[in-house]
């Protein structure tokens, strides 16, 4: 098989009924509708965590957040702005491995991964790197909706200006949100094109649909639903920017498309829909974890296939360097399985992977195994960046523990049925407490026998410092959306 490019778009707190192909009738994604018809979509795939920093990590090495000592950040459920923690660069990632059969590789968007120099994209197997190193919120904002402690607002004010960063270098600080989606389909078009004998890799990691919502003003006027909708359009735009390139240059029939989210919405009410799935961003429901995923590859995937075994961001990877004759490390365990048998044969095809474990932090909170889904147990904590814990994440992570669930008949979750099938409790059960020994459970205080350690540094800056003088277009951007 000739190496394909490879083209991976992930998109941020993308919601699994927010696509039409998964169901929405409210917003508007022609293109990624049509990429899901000349290609495979994927019913029950998963990231391997419901917030941003373990979910991209474990993506980018193919490993369950906790293998990586990834699973929080001293405590923060996910990286913040000058913190000293990061991706270790001994970790391989998926451009880590494709660089070594000569790739190309390129990243686009949020990266999410640390921000410190030895932690940056291209320290990561990426050549290079045009993006904002964390969440768009993290930047300076005016107020906290959830807050009015004069404190804990001027906090969010002293936070340093946003960072877009070329390479390892700041190029602009708080720029404008509702041209930055623009300025990245123009980087990957030019990357295209400089490239276009190939083999590349580009890692289109998009800002759409963290909070705040900015979002051009043609969009947002052809939305059916509010500025939520007009970002999805954004993402959608993207998509078939793309798509229009690759084919105008010659590479359509050669390159792999992949499309996908980090993790399930954060809140329904703000525009963002999960579906039939309970749970939100920041739970082990399945909201929290199941994402769109479609791929398509004209001259290998069948077209119109909708597949429904259990898949996972985490076997990328090995799927990749399978495609690609790429080498998976040795050395070191990876959690990620080659689903290639499923993407390239016939319908009659041994899954290969019939177990997920999900994961919040450092705690194992339930397995799944075939249409089984066991909950063991459940945690409400602060969120890192308010301090509170939301109503709609208390709501949503109401229920019993344990819990088991048929999600063939019931993917809402809504029926508990642990007292019906000891035998099926017996066996999750022992797959959990075998994945706790192996790489850690924070709720039963088992630490793990097969961890790697993050990096760190000493003395962590940020990248970026406030300065009134500074010619910022946004001094402190006008919307109080937190995410």
């Amino acid at each position: 098989m000739s190496r394909p490019n490879i083209v991976l778009i992930n998109c941020d707190d993308l919601g699994y009924g927010d696509l039409g192909v998964y169901g929405s009738q409210i917003n508007k994604t022609p293109a990624i509708d049509k990429m899901a018809a000349e290609g495979m979509r994927f019913t029950d795939f998963y990231v391997a965590s419901p917030v941003c920093s373990p979910s991209r990590g474990a993506m980018l090495t193919g490993c369950y957040p906790p293998r990586i000592d990834f699973g929080d950040f001293d405590g923060g459920w996910v990286l913040m702005p000058g913190d000293p923690m990061g991706l270790n660069p001994n970790e391989t990632t998926i451009a880590g491995a494709l660089s070594e059969v000569g790739y190309t590789t390129k990243m686009i968007g949020k990266w999410h991964c640390g921000d410190q120099p030895e932690f940056l994209p291209t320290q990561h197997g990426f050549d290079s790197y045009f993006g904002l190193p964390y969440s768009n919120d993290m930047g300076r904002q005016v107020d906290d909706p959830l807050t009015t402690d004069p404190e804990r607002i001027e906090r969010l004010r002293a936070r340093p200006p946003l960072p877009l960063i070329r390479d390892r270098e700041v190029v602009q600080e708080q720029p404008d949100l509702r041209a930055l989606t623009e300025r990245y389909a123009e980087e990957a078009v030019r990357f295209i094109r400089e490239n276009k004998e190939g083999p590349f890799f580009l890692y289109f990691a998009h800002m759409y649909v963290h909070l705040p919502l900015y979002a051009p003003e043609p969009m947002v006027n052809a939305s059916g639903n509010g500025d939520y909708g007009a970002c999805v359009a954004g993402v959608d735009w993207v998509t078939e920017v793309l798509m229009d390139e690759l084919k105008r240059q010659g590479l359509d029939e050669d390159t792999l498309v992949i499309f996908t989210s980090d993790n399930g919405s954060r809140m329904q009410d703000q525009g963002g829909s999960n579906g039939e799935l309970r749970g939100i961003k920041g739970t082990t429901w399945e909201g929290g974890l199941r994402v769109p995923c479609i791929m398509r590859w004209p001259s290998k995937i069948p077209a119109g296939v909708v597949r429904s075994d259990i898949t996972s961001s985490i076997d990328f990877l090995p799927t990749l360097a399978g495609i690609t004759g790429a080498d998976v490390p040795q050395d070191r365990i990876i959690d990620g399985t080659d689903i290639s048998s499923l993407i390239f044969t016939g319908d009659n095809v041994t899954p290969p992977r019939d177990t997920f474990f999900y994961y919040m932090g450092n705690r194992l909170e339930a397995v799944r195994k075939g249409k089984w889904k066991l909950h063991v147990s459940r945690e409400l904590r602060a969120h890192q960046q308010t301090g509170v814990v939301s109503q709609a994440v208390i709501d949503e992570n109401a229920g019993t523990v344990p819990g088991l669930f048929d999600l063939e008949s019931d993917i809402g979750e809504t029926t508990n049925v642990y007292d019906n099938h000891p035998d099926v409790v017996a066996d999750l059960s022992a797959l959990a407490q075998a994945c706790r020994v192996d790489i850690g459970d924070e709720a039963t205080g088992v630490a793990g026998v097969n961890i790697r350690l993050a990096a760190r540094v000493d003395n962590p800056e940020t990248l970026t410092h406030y300065d009134p003088e500074h010619p910022y277009i946004y001094a402190e951007y006008d919307k109080s959306e937190r995410g």
